[in-house]
This record gives C-alpha cells, sequence and structure tokens, in this order.
C-alpha cells in the first residue's frame, strides 16, 4: 500500500517541501531509502524501526521502499524520521492515511519513540505560509516555529503522542507566541566602563557602531584590544524585528538552536581561531552551510592576532566585506548567504609584540604584515593604534562613560542615517556618497594633500568619506565639516606607517 506525508528540506538558508512516499509491498523483510539521501538518513530506518517498536506498533512486514521527493536534489539530517515513520505506519494500514494531509511533519525519532529537535524549522515554517497546511514538529523547535506567524504550530515529545493526537486533535493546542512581548535577553555583565583609558580607542569603536564600520587595532600585547572588541556589541543598536528574524533563521539552519529557545534578539559576536579554514569562515561543504561571516551577519566578526590568518582565509573576506553576500557555487546550483557584519581585526606591530622591533630584520617584519595586502586594508575603514597605557591611567580611578551612554549616541546617529538612506552609512552606493557626502573647499583641500601624501587608493578615498558623514551624524551635524574630514584621516594610520 502507498502513502504519503510532508516534510521540508533545506538549501541554502531556504526550506522547500519534501513528499515522502512509502510503499510496503510482499518481499523478504528490508527497508530501502532512495531520492539522494545522506548517511544520516540512511541510518534512520533502524530508528524509526526501534521507535515504532517500542511504542506499541508493528513495523511494516516485507519490502518497504521509501522515496524523497524530488528525487534529483540531495538531502540530509534526521528530520524526515517522524514523518517516514507515519508514512510506513499509514502503508500497513496502523493509522488512517487521510488525517496526514493536513500536516507537515519535521522530528528526529529516539529509539524509545520521543521526537528530539531538528535543524532549520524556522524557514520551514516560513515556508509553509500558503501550504494549507499545520506544522507537527518537536516540543524544543515549538519557539522557533512560532516566530514564522504564518502556520499552526503543534509541538510533540513523542511518537504515541502524536499519534494521539492524530485520532484526537483537541488534546494539543496550537502554540502561539507573541512577537511584541519577546524581549533582549541581557547579555554578560561587561561594559566599556571596565576598560580604563583607551579614550581615542573608545572613539573609534562608536564611530564603528555608529556606522557600521569595519575596524583594526594594532598594538603591543596587553593593551587591551580585545576586552575592547568584545565590548562592541555593548554598543551596538538594537536589532530590529526584521534584522533579529534573519538572524534566527541562520542560527536555525546552522543548528545552534536546536532547543534553546527562540528569537535571537542580541548582535551576533563570532571569533573564530586563527587556524580556521577558509571554507569554515566564508562557508561551504559538500551540504553547503554557512561560515563565520554568516554566522556574524547583523553583528560582529573579530579577527584576533590577524597576522596569524593564513593568507587564503585573509583573501576570501575581501568579497563579503564589499558585496555583504558570499556565493558558494557546485555543478548543479550556486547559493547565496548574506553576511552584513562589522569586521573587527586586532593585530600585534611585529611579530614579538613591540613598535619598533630590534629583534627582527626588515625581510622579516615585512613578511610578517605582508598577509595584510592592500587591497584588504582598504575594506578597513578605522585604523585604530592601541598604545601600552600610562601607570597613572592604571593604578587611578578615572571616570569612564558606560556602554549605555554610548549606545544611546550611537543609536541616534543611525537612526539619522536609516531616515536618510534605510541603511548604515557604511553600505552607501558611489551615488549616495556623491550625494549625502558634500564638501567644504577647505574639506576638499585637505582630502585632497591626504591622498597625496599618503599614496591612498579610491576605495579609501570613499571610506574617509562614509567615516566623515559618520562623525558629522554623531555631531548632529547636517553637513560634513572640516574637522570631521581630518578626524577620517587620522583613523588610517596603517596607510601611514606602511605606505
Amino acid at each position: 500500500m502507498l502513502s504519503k506525508t510532508h516534510s521540508y528540506g533545506i538549501l541554502g538558508l531556504d526550506a522547500y517541501p519534501i513528499t515522502i512516499e512509502v510503499d510496503v509491498s510482499r518481499g523478504l523483510p528490508a527497508t530501502h531509502i532512495v531520492g539522494l539521501p545522506d548517511n544520516a538518513i540512511k541510518e534512520s530506518k533502524e530508528r524509526v524501526r526501534a521507535a515504532i517498536k517500542n511504542s506499541g506498533l508493528k513495523y511494516a512486514p516485507g519490502r518497504v521502499t521509501i522515496n524523497l521527493s524530488p528525487a534529483d536534489t540531495k538531502k540530509e539530517g534526521p528530520a524526515y524520521d517522524l514523518a517516514m515513520a507515519l508514512g510506513i505506519l499509514a502503508s500497513s494500514e496502523q493509522i488512517c492515511i487521510e488525517i496526514l494531509k493536513g500536516f507537515t511533519f519535521l522530528g528526529e525519532l529516539s529509539l524509545d519513540g520521543g521526537i528530539r529537535p531538528v535543524s532549520g524549522v524556522l524557514p520551514a515554517a516560513m515556508a509553509m505560509k500558503n501550504s494549507g497546511r499545520a506544522l507537527v514538529c518537536p516540543l524544543g523547535n515549538a519557539k522557533e516555529a512560532a516566530l514564522a506567524q504564518t502556520v499552526d504550530v503543534f509541538p510533540v515529545k513523542s511518537l504515541s503522542q502524536l499519534l494521539h493526537f492524530l485520532e484526537d486533535p483537541s488534546v494539543i493546542d496550537a502554540f502561539k507566541m507573541n512577537l511584541q512581548e519577546l524581549k533582549p535577553v541581557p547579555v554578560a555583565e561587561i561594559d566599556f566602563s571596565d576598560v580604563k583609558g583607551q579614550f581615542h580607542v573608545k572613539r573609534g569603536l562608536e564611530i564603528a557602531a555608529a556606522g557600521g564600520h569595519n575596524l583594526l587595532m594594532i598594538g603591543p600585547p596587553g593593551t587591551g584590544k580585545s576586552m575592547l572588541a568584545k565590548r562592541l556589541p555593548t554598543i551596538l543598536p538594537d536589532m530590529t524585528m526584521e534584522e533579529a528574524l534573519e538572524t534566527t533563521k541562520i542560527y536555525s539552519v546552522s543548528g545552534l538552536l536546536k532547543g534553546n529557545g527562540a528569537l535571537v534578539s542580541q548582535r551576533p559576536f563570532r571569533s573564530p581561531h586563527h587556524t580556521t579554514s577558509a571554507a569554515a569562515i566564508v562557508g561551504g561543504g559538500t551540504y553547503p552551510k554557512p561560515g563565520e561571516v554568516t554566522l556574524s551577519h547583523n553583528g560582529v566578526l573579530f579577527l584576533d592576532e590577524l597576522p596569524e590568518f593564513s593568507r587564503s582565509v585573509l583573501e576570501s573576506l575581501r568579497q563579503p566585506l564589499e558585496d555583504q553576500w558570499v556565493t558558494i557555487s557546485r555543478a548543479n546550483k550556486s547559493l547565496q548567504f548574506p553576511c552584513r557584519f562589522i569586521m573587527v581585526a586586532a593585530m600585534n606591530p611585529s611579530p614579538s609584540g613591540g613598535w619598533n622591533d630590534v629583534q627582527f630584520s626588515t625581510s622579516q617584519m615585512q613578511r610578517y604584515l605582508s598577509k595584510l595586502s592592500g587591497p584588504l586594508l582598504d575594506r578597513i575603514d578605522l585604523h585604530l593604534e592601541v598604545p601600552d597605557l600610562p601607570a597613572h591611567h592604571l593604578m587611578k580611578e578615572m571616570p569612564s562613560e558606560t556602554s549605555l551612554t554610548i549606545k544611546e549616541r550611537t543609536t541616534r546617529a543611525r537612526q539619522v542615517q536609516i531616515a536618510r538612506l534605510g541603511i548604515a552609512n557604511a553600505q552607501m552606493s558611489a551615488k549616495q556618497i556623491k550625494k549625502y557626502c558634500e564638501l567644504t573647499s577647505e574639506g576638499r583641500n585637505l582630502l585632497g594633500r591626504a591622498i597625496e601624501e599618503l599614496k591612498l587608493s579610491a576605495r579609501a578615498y570613499d571610506r574617509i568619506l562614509k567615516v566623515a558623514r559618520t562623525i558629522a551624524d554623531l555631531a548632529q551635524c547636517e553637513n560634513i565639516q572640516t574637522e570631521h574630514i581630518a578626524e577620517a584621516i587620522q583613523y588610517r594610520s596603517l596607510d601611514r606607517k606602511w605606505n
């Protein structure tokens, strides 16, 4: 007997419908799964068999053939366990086929019949908007699925509970969430007031937060570069609901939400180790998955000890930084992942950490710095020198602004940018720069001299204008003044040192 159940697969960040066809016929007992399944799906027949038996039911006798349609698309993961189990029970006439037509099923089965959380439930719920079916998912995915607000969600804990629900739908109420009542989860108690001194570096981080600019901190070990970077998310404007749903969808597909609540309401902060591969940074794999740049979407990507990353990894960041999209191409299809993030990098000025290191020859210093190509540095808006702190800054209690105070200014400046452009200043196009970054004659002369003396590229020129626009927004000035240009030029310290 033939039965059909419905589920969803994930391709990139989007879900697509899968029809699971189960045929039970006479023959030697065997189960065959076709439709380009991966190993996790091939092994599901053992999980499904044990779950059915341990739920007090009988596994179908004879030959069982399971087809995952469309058959020309590779499938992965254990999310189809539940739909396959119900198809087998329907084909062996232990449940009615008709009651399955109004539902889509997602869930991994444990051997005792329990239903475990799976990845990709949120994009599946979003894709079901016009399907006319309700979603049955694991209890651990209920909050995530309900964020879609487009489909009725029925959470279940076990196969036995699900079968009871299918016989009597009144035993489980649809899970509901009010997005307006969701509140950001408090972050760890870190604050900019913890950082002593380094006032000009804090100023640079404030500009980066206000305009969404990339930045590089360079200084000896122990000067607070990592400490400062970790506090950047505390001064970023709060995520909008649209940004939160985008980020949550990415984390759902990546398996970072399973059983851990619902909305990602805090801006991500990712800090990969310098041994991380290019594929892990930008994404990829046999079944392409988001990399660190996509997991940092709407947040911060922190690269500590920047020259220790391989040259290929650093060069792979050039296109994501410019386009804010990563394109992963395979033989049969091409996938795009969003990656709109602030890149924060930190490095020592020499292999041993000091600025004027006599232990190393010029060639050794050049080799150390050669991984930072000119095109990559051009894509970093702010270069901040982080010096050793004087003793009186360390030993004396000096007043320092809190993250909340700085955040109020960055939020106000970002609101001005959204009202003007709909985007942050760092994302301005060439036409928008021409329209909104007009200079006075004095400011134009100052910038012209800086370009000649520092040998700046056209991209670096645009970056200076964007930073100057952000500085003007923080100062609540409608037009860019000469002092705003002067401050923006000061944040090109690497151009001054190594040109």
